[in-house]
């Protein structure tokens, strides 16, 4: 008897592991919709070190809309997020398009948090009920929905009155007033600087990027406001990079009349020789056109460069500024068919 409880004072001595110190000292970083806290113990360190303020290597994109999801709208916002991306040398890794859903967001915003450098959101951000995206990110990471007194200022000033509200009051409380407030009242931690969370990159737009976490940027669903605002989040993006001059990853194309399937063995063995690199090799069919295209990226353009002729050769094709510049008009569309495998 004395033995067993022996064993059992030696246990309850043992340091605790990591989660539960973690959870202990803050309560969000526990369990995140059916994840263990063992599993999740090195994300929540990562946000208890102030996740957002080290180098940006990796980045997401989370489109949110019924409108997407139902075809009514053509995503456009994540495809220049990952030209944006590209642009600047951050890893893309993932883009989803969920629906206006509150549980959707919050899980994806919690996963998308814990897993990248720089996550970008869409859509959801307007007066109406469906959009929902500000009050379901502050319920990811429990904070209040606060009225940013300087955005509803600029909001006041800078907003045109609509056509169909000629008598509309900003001073007299309503439901078209309370509506636009909506838009205003952002996820706020008072834990973290004001001016870290809430950011204006336009003087001539009202709307600001909510920065959620350290690293979730809402964005509106507009394209042109949310290529405008993400093209403005650049001065503070810059800074955190690898390649803190943004020169990015380089793309080398290469236009091949030949079929994939005659040059995958080639295309197989130079991957493999130029990964320890950091290039990458990519294979694009172009159906029903005269020509694939062979892709080299990568950060040493100097290394590509020096591929180029290799790879032409064993090709037979010739290097590209832009993908089809070589292409014939009037040109047989059965041999494009047979190119493209």
């Amino acid at each position: 008897m004395f033995g067993r409880l022996n064993q059992l004072v030696r246990h309850l001595s043992r340091p605790l592991p990591n989660y539960v110190h973690l959870s202990a000292a803050n309560p969000r970083a526990g369990l995140v919709h059916g994840v263990t806290p063992s599993t999740t113990s090195s994300s929540a360190m990562a946000a208890e070190r102030g996740h957002g303020k080290g180098l940006i290597h990796t980045a997401a994109c989370l489109i949110i809309g019924d409108e997407v999801l139902g075809g009514k709208t053509v995503d456009t916002n994540s495809a220049y997020f990952a030209k944006f991306c590209f642009s600047l040398g951050i890893n893309l890794k993932r883009i989803e398009v969920i629906a206006d859903d509150e549980d959707e967001i919050v899980e994806a915003a919690r996963r998308m948090s814990r897993n990248y450098d720089l996550v970008v959101t869409s859509g959801g951000i307007g007066p109406t009920h469906d959009d929902i995206t500000y009050q379901s990110i502050a319920r990811a990471f429990n904070l209040p929905l606060k009225l940013h007194e300087d955005a509803f200022a600029r909001m006041k000033q800078l907003s045109k009155p609509h056509p169909s509200q000629p008598n509309f009051d900003w001073e007299k409380p309503s439901a078209a007033l309370a509506a636009k407030k909506r838009m205003v009242e952002l996820p706020i931690d008072d834990s973290r600087p004001l001016e870290d969370q809430v950011v204006f990159v336009d003087e001539k737009l009202w709307v600001p990027v909510s920065v959620v976490n350290g690293n979730i940027h809402i964005l509106p669903g507009v394209p042109s406001l949310f290529q405008s605002m993400l093209d403005g989040l650049k001065p503070r993006i810059l800074p955190r990079l690898t390649d803190p001059e943004g020169k990015g990853v380089q793309r080398i194309l290469i236009s091949t009349p030949m079929a994939e399937s005659a040059i995958a063995e080639y295309l197989t063995q130079l991957a493999a020789k130029v990964e320890s690199k950091g290039v990458k090799v990519g294979s694009y069919p172009r159906w029903g056109k005269q020509s694939n295209t062979v892709t080299l990226v990568g950060r040493d353009i100097e290394y590509m460069e020096s591929l180029v002729p290799e790879v032409e050769k064993a090709v037979q094709g010739r290097r590209v500024s832009v993908e089809g510049e070589d292409d014939v008009e009037g040109g047989d569309p059965e041999a494009g068919k047979l190119a493209s495998g």
